[in-house]
């Protein structure tokens, strides 16, 4: 017995030493260390947008920094760790961290936030208490870092277990750049393939079929009256990968992006998120985000309200065609025509029609004077030199005339 205790005490001693030696030295530097690496990952992108505003030089210098900068990060890191690391910061940094801003923007100044919120005082998240507003962020949070994590485990499994080339192009000790023209065909195809798998999924799986998944959504999600920002990560896990993170990452599977194509298309998406969930009426886009936001603002109040449920995708296009639209609330059409007449459109495409129109006329004009012109400039001229030669007729048959005489004589 005394030999069994000894044992037990010894393997104890022996696991709480080589604990203390394994993680008691992952001291300050380690984490600093850490952190500036995974700050590091989004330079390439970071690059293209600051070299020509504060380098003061050319298209073709941004290029060649931005080339440079993702070689370096590529020869420093590992590919695959690069591209789950990117994919982590770029959450953090355009959707996580902007999104805790706005919510603490939201609780800490009420009465400036209700100004610009287009629901007024309704849409202020402090009325639903601090705990559950807590619980909110922690498992909004707790989502996208399982979006990564789900990211990750594919990789691994598809490239070290299958031994299969990487999902995303990109991803190797070889330096490749996408091109501008092939980065802006696959940025349509993303939008186009996410926009119709997410309608998809949110209208028949979690809204129109009974299912596991709509009972999962309408207690999660839609337990919030009106959306904030952080709320469009806050639904079941499950239905936040099948909903919003499947819909996100199926072009750049289904095609094979690049994985610089990938991370641009996740910076996209991120914001559109942090915005269109925001409740603000003061957007950066008049015509898409602002429709947008306004769009999800009625598809909570109609699932509240539990008649005419509509507004299942962001853009509205497909709910326009399949007529999925809320009643009474302007469609996607209503929004571009608005912002035309806004901004008077009919009439600056009147004007520039008719402008044109007058400077053809113009142009026509001012050729037909200057042929007009050069026609009895021609005509004046050939007179001239008919008038001479009868002239010199003249002149010479009188000078003639006794040379004649003289040589008969």
């Amino acid at each position: 017995m005394s030999a069994l205790v000894q044992t037990a005490r010894d393997t104890l001693q022996y696991a709480y030493g080589y604990s203390q030696g394994r993680y008691a030295s992952f001291g300050l530097s380690t984490i600093v260390a850490k952190a500036s690496n995974l700050v590091s990952i989004p330079l390439p992108l970071l690059s293209l947008f600051a070299v020509p505003l504060f380098g003061g030089s050319t298209t073709r210098m941004s290029l060649v920094a931005f080339y440079l900068t993702w070689s370096a990060l590529l020869l420093s890191h590992d590919p695959l760790k690069l591209e789950l690391y990117g994919t982590l910061a770029i959450r953090l940094i355009f959707f996580v961290l902007p999104a805790l801003l706005f919510l603490a923007f939201d609780c800490s100044f009420p009465q400036l936030s209700k100004n610009i919120k287009s629901r007024g005082r309704r849409a202020l998240p402090g009325q639903l208490g601090r705990n559950r507003v807590l619980e909110i962020v922690g498992v909004a949070i707790g989502n996208v870092l399982l979006a990564v994590f789900f990211q990750a485990a594919l990789e691994l499994l598809w490239v070290r277990v299958f031994r299969f080339r990487s999902l995303l192009k990109g991803v190797s000790k070889v330096p490749t750049v996408p091109l501008p023209w092939s980065v802006a065909i696959n940025l349509i195809q993303g939008f186009v393939i996410r926009g119709a798998a997410h309608y998809a999924v949110h209208r028949y799986l979690l809204h129109a079929y009974r299912s596991i998944f709509k009972t999962w959504h309408l207690r999660w999600q839609h337990s919030v009256a009106l959306p904030f920002s952080i709320v469009a990560a806050y639904d079941h896990p499950a239905v936040y990968l099948v909903s919003v993170w499947l819909p996100t990452i199926l072009p750049a599977y289904l095609f094979r992006w690049h994985v610089l194509t990938w991370q641009l298309f996740l910076v996209l998406t991120s914001l559109e998120e942090l915005f269109i969930f925001s409740g603000y009426n003061v957007l950066p886009s008049a015509i898409m985000l602002t429709g947008m936001a306004r769009r999800i603002e009625a598809h909570f109040d109609s699932v509240k309200s539990a008649k005419d449920l509509g507004n299942f995708g962001h853009i509205g296009l497909l709910d326009y065609a399949f007529g999925t639209h809320c009643k009474g609330d302007p469609d996607v059409v209503d929004d571009i025509q608005d912002e035309a007449s806004k901004h008077r459109l009919q009439e600056r495409i009147d004007d520039a029609v008719t402008a044109a129109l007058e400077g053809q006329k113009n142009n026509s004009d001012e050729n037909g004077q200057s042929s007009s012109t050069t026609g009895s400039s021609a005509r004046g001229l050939l007179n001239k030199l008919k008038d001479g030669d009868r002239n010199a007729d003249q002149s010479g048959g009188g000078a003639r005339q006794p040379r004649r005489s003289w040589r008969k004589g």
